[in-house]
């Protein structure tokens, strides 16, 4: 097939170019088609601007310039940066680039004319320009004929031209021959166009109302293929092994519910309630367990593992790091253990004797319940009766990962997902679209709400002099920052500078520790041990502890450049320290005095709830990344977005479960896989 074709099959895209492309993950002339211009930056170069006529709003704005003088320069805190002058009868503007962007500048020599498009402020001298995308003009083209043309993410030497035409290219392989990969009667039921016009339109739109309707063809399309490949997952787990039907809650349920230091809450009731009707069906039970920060979500999972036990069963618990399984080891023997059942940890430290004796009792059914970490899924890990199967903080781990754990049972064992990660119900139809989902909120009784306070740079001293009077009342603390390192451009106080620079001055004699991803695991989880002993008494950290870390102790939460965070991650920060009787506290320290960035830091410290806070990170920064490969299993989404496409999502969900009744459409959904430029799609369908 043409689209398999790599991209050096195109003319004028030789070896070196393709490395260039090979950059941008495009290999293929499908890859090119595939890589879809950057929506918010289409040219028109009907409206190009003098730069006399552009306002100072900051607003973006298309103009042109000749090059006056290019200059280096340094910021306050000795940081590098590129200005642009460009000048047009007598006006001038300052384009102003930053970090990686300033190595574009080398290229921009005096008297060159570029079209720039940028959002345009007023500057002491000139015009302001931030943001900026810039070309050089083509002095044999009229620049207002060239229409509305797309711009593309660029790599080293890649220009927008050498895109453009090998866009060009691959655009007129597609008019000779393109199969649909939409059902017809999806297309005329939705009134889309078809895949080629649609193509041709959001590459190289012919006005802006045929790219809008090209970009509904796409934004439905992505949508439509995940749901369908979500529900031919689950569809498909369910059919292969027959599932277990528990019985209704009996004596060691209720003797484990009995014995429990303290009442359910409401919220923990609710979800028990649904959890345990699902594994009294027949279908095997595939539930998200949402429970916010500190909800009390092991003690859930205990009584459904309690259920699989009572039922003749054994039942598994996998989490991301080995202090977590520790954690959940001694809190399920706590609650399991005094009724007689024998939990066992499995991790990567587990010596070999110990690990030998581990695999023969659980093959041969006489450990109840195995936590554990990744070592889980290793080939020698072999269950009697396994029928119930546990993951915690599910976003650290893959489908296939979760799969493998499952396919350790003969059966089609029941599978509970849990996670302290707030998901709107806009993420957690996609991410999680194969799940029914259990949410809980609220906290159990007795523990104090976290005190959250924000401050701006000058209270720094006064924050650390805070930290030593908790180190000092026997308490210890986390200073958690963005970065492990210094990083040009990037106006953020990284991790290793905090950690050097307390340890000469407020933590002289304090015992302290840096923790990073950088780290060996077996490092990460050496600190992570002193810590939790006690030994260490503030630790200089990145995101690494977001989840898992579990020390009553900790008293004082400091996060560093606080407006470089989400406030959903923040408050999943915030969330370990509050895991005891004393007050805690939460401190946001920012060098951002601007005015948006100070109210969205007052959203955090005015509310505790994960879920409202999710939403709201959604609605201020919007959904990003959220689901490569890596991290979920599923693939990147390259137009639509979930936050503004709710209810096409919605829609494809609900389509998609019709034509999973419709074996002709079924057909054609499977044969259009086939026909998709890359493979994203697939993975999901034959995971």
């Amino acid at each position: 097939m043409w689209w398999r074709e790599p991209v050096t099959s195109l003319k004028g895209i030789g070896i070196k170019k393709a490395l260039e492309f090979q950059k941008l993950n495009i290999e293929t002339v499908g890859d090119l088609l595939n890589r879809f211009p950057r929506m918010d930056s289409y040219l028109d170069y009907s409206k190009v601007k003098r730069i006399g006529e552009l306002t100072t709003d900051n607003e973006k704005q298309l103009f042109t310039g000749e090059v006056f003088r290019v200059a280096d320069k340094y910021s306050g805190r000795g940081k590098r940066y590129t200005v642009i002058t460009v000048q047009d009868d007598g006006s001038y503007a300052d384009i102003f680039l930053f970090a990686a962007q300033r190595y574009q500048a080398r290229k921009y020599k005096s008297g060159m004319r570029l079209i720039v498009i940028g959002k345009v402020r007023r500057g002491t001298t000139a015009k302001f320009v931030s943001e900026a995308f810039i070309q050089i003009a083509d002095r044999n083209e009229s620049i207002n004929a060239l229409g509305i043309l797309p711009v593309y993410s660029l790599t080293g030497s890649l220009t927008q031209v050498a895109v453009r035409t090998a866009v060009k290219q691959a655009l007129a392989k597609a008019e000779q021959y393109l199969p649909e990969t939409l059902p017809a009667s999806i297309i005329t039921e939705r009134q889309l166009p078809d895949r080629y016009t649609a193509l041709k339109n959001i590459h190289f739109p012919g006005s802006f109302a045929k790219l809008a309707e090209a970009k509904k063809r796409f934004i439905f399309e992505e949508l439509f293929l995940l749901q369908c490949g979500l529900l031919y997952y689950r569809d498909r787990i369910k059919e292969v092994r027959q599932g277990i039907k528990h019985g209704v809650d009996g004596k060691l349920v209720t003797a484990v519910k009995n014995s429990l230091p303290f009442e359910l809450t409401e919220a923990q009731q609710k979800a028990w309630q649904e959890i345990s009707l699902d594994m009294q069906d027949n279908k095997p039970m595939h539930r998200l367990l949402q429970g916010d920060v500190g909800s009390g979500k092991t003690v859930v999972s205990a009584l459904a593992l309690a259920k699989t036990v009572e039922n003749g069963y054994q039942g598994c618990i996998m989490v991301p790091t080995e202090i977590l399984a520790q954690q959940h080891f001694e809190t399920l023997t706590e609650y399991l253990g005094k009724q007689g059942l024998r939990v066992e940890l499995l991790t990567s430290s587990v010596k070999k004797a110990k690990r030998r004796e581990i695999l023969e009792n659980l093959e041969l059914g006489e450990i109840d319940v195995l936590v554990g970490t990744h070592a889980l899924i290793q080939d020698d890990v072999v269950f009697a009766r396994l029928a119930l199967v546990v993951t915690d903080e599910q976003h650290r781990f893959g489908v296939d990962q979760r799969a493998k754990l499952s396919n350790k049972s003969q059966f089609a064992p029941d599978i509970l997902v849990m996670t302290a990660t707030p998901i709107p119900r806009t993420l957690a139809l996609t991410i999680y679209g194969d799940l029914d989902t259990s949410m809980m909120q609220g906290k159990p009784v007795g523990r104090k709400p976290i005190e959250t306070l924000c401050y701006t740079g000058e209270k720094r001293n006064a924050v650390y002099g805070g930290l030593v009077r908790q180190v000092q009342a026997g308490h210890q603390a986390y200073v958690v920052c963005a970065l492990i390192d210094e990083s040009e451009g990037v106006e953020a106080r990284s991790a290793t500078e905090v950690y050097t620079e307390l340890q000469a001055t407020y933590l002289k004699n304090i015992p302290c520790a840096l923790l990073h991803g950088r780290l060996k695991n077996q490092e990460k989880e050496e600190i992570m041990s002193l810590f939790a002993a006690g030994e260490i008494k503030v630790l200089i950290t990145t995101t690494v502890i977001e989840v898992g870390v579990n020390v009553p102790n900790a008293t004082l939460m400091i996060i560093e450049n606080a407006d470089r965070f989400g406030l959903a991650q923040m408050h999943q920060l915030r969330g370990r320290v509050g895991r005891g009787k004393d007050q805690s506290y939460c401190v946001l320290l920012t060098d951002n005095d601007n005015k948006e960035t100070l109210e969205r830091l007052q959203v955090l410290r005015d509310s505790d709830n994960g879920f409202f806070l999710a939403e709201k990170d959604l609605e201020l920064r919007g959904a990003g990344q959220l689901f490569g490969l890596r991290q979920h299993g599923l693939p990147d989404l390259y137009i639509a977005d979930i936050l503004q496409d709710i209810d096409v999502l919605i829609e494809a969900r609900e389509l998609a479960k019709k034509a999973f009744k419709n074996p002709q459409m079924l057909r054609e959904i499977e044969d259009a896989l086939s026909s998709q430029f890359d493979e994203r799609f697939q993975r999901i369908f034959y995971s």
